[in-house]
């Protein structure tokens, strides 16, 4: 069943803006690992751990609360959410020590799961026919506050500190939270369950579906290609051949601005054309970023054109891979994409790690390789998917 008389385009586009305002929880730390590392007296590899533990806890924030959106009432759990990820936030900007922060991300990125609720929301209110650009649209927003986060973040922090990111965010949250509590419908649930139920029922949807193992496998590793990118990148700036402060490294998210721009486009193109042949293209794209981070990272116009490729080709696959998993069973969107969604973050939580560890023990030829190597599985998950699909048709 779905609700299209309430998903106006005003209401398409809040809900774009809240997924990326909420998602950007996650990427603040990103620029400011290097600022944090000389607060709290730490090497940049421990640094790197506060992204991770963000991560991790997003993961497990997804497996606990983005199921209940196929039972609950949405908008009363996203304004819970919301207030949690607020309290957070604050905790955050007065952590004492490394071990605090540690302790504040995870919390962060366990109440920062709004737009894992969102996102399968629109997908409910939208009709079968405009769900991938609606999809698209809010994809769109999200990557924008991927992008736009590191930016923002890297010009508060190395202007005032990091520790008040921390607080401006907070404010944007509790602002987030009127927001959506007066826009968002209330719709009451398609599925009648206990707690237990749901989450037991997940394992059962990984068993029934292919393309839902696939896509969790390919999300997990295109994300962690990702993550390992922007979680190294300020360390690199930092040093040669750039030299740059946390206020320019941030800037360098408004280059995947075009991923973001291109979002709305995949989504469309994936209502027309077969999800998994866009996911390949996209992939394909990736890599090829990759390749200009490995052979041109020295040179800047290397390093922009990368980043356009990355953001590009990471999104585009992600919104196609949602496009078709969403389509598998609409009673049960919220728990498909817990499932992708947990495996994705999974991914980013070790993408992280890897860019870290990477950069201390390699420098920037280990992270291009991990990079482009984890895209290169992710290709061979795909063309696996293809050749398994092939074989039952035949």
């Amino acid at each position: 069943m779905t609700h299209n008389k309430q998903l106006t385009p005003g209401l398409i586009w809040t809900m774009a803006i809240a997924a990326g305002a909420a998602v950007a929880n996650l990427y603040y730390n990103q620029p400011l690992l290097a600022d944090m590392a000389r607060s709290f007296g730490v090497s940049r590899d421990e640094a790197g751990y506060i992204s991770t533990f963000t991560q991790i806890g997003y993961a497990v924030g997804m497996l606990l609360f983005v199921p209940l959106g196929d039972i609950r009432e949405r908008r009363g759990l996203i304004s819970i959410l919301l207030a949690v990820v607020t309290l957070s936030l604050l905790g955050a900007a007065v952590a004492p020590s490394i071990h605090w922060m540690y302790a504040a991300s995870m919390i962060i990125g366990l109440s920062t799961v709004v737009p894992q609720i969102l996102v399968p929301f629109s997908a409910q209110l939208a009709s079968p026919e405009q769900r991938g650009k609606v999809i698209g649209m809010v994809m769109s927003g999200l990557l924008f506050g991927i992008l736009l986060a590191r930016t923002i973040s890297g010009l508060i922090g190395g202007t005032w500190g990091w520790r008040w990111m921390y607080v401006l965010a907070a404010a944007f949250m509790l602002v987030l939270l009127i927001v959506l509590r007066s826009r968002l419908p209330r719709v009451e649930p398609e599925l009648k369950s206990s707690y237990g139920e749901l989450m037991l029922s997940i394992t059962g949807l990984i068993r029934k579906y292919a393309t839902l193992r696939e896509g969790a496998l390919i999300g997990a590793l295109n994300f962690g290609a990702f993550s390992v990118f922007w979680t190294s990148l300020s360390f690199y700036l930092e040093g040669a051949p750039y030299h740059y402060d946390s206020r320019i490294a941030g800037l360098f998210g408004l280059f995947g601005v075009a991923g973001a721009l291109g979002a709305p486009w995949v989504g469309r193109l994936a209502d027309r054309i077969a999800p998994h042949w866009i996911i390949g293209g996209m992939l394909s794209i990736t890599l090829l970023s990759w390749l200009l981070f490995g052979f041109a990272g020295m040179w800047l116009i290397g390093l922009i054109v990368g980043i356009l490729l990355l953001d590009l080709g990471v999104q585009g696959a992600q919104i196609s891979n949602q496009t078709r998993i969403y389509a598998l069973e609409a009673a049960a969107r919220s728990r498909l994409n817990t499932v992708l969604m947990v495996s994705t973050f999974i991914g980013g939580a070790v993408g992280s790690s890897v860019g870290s560890y990477m950069w201390e023990h390699g420098g920037w030829s280990a992270v291009s390789l991990s990079g482009g190597v984890m895209i290169v599985l992710s290709l061979l998950v795909w063309g696996m998917g293809r050749w398994n699909g092939n074989k039952r048709m035949a």
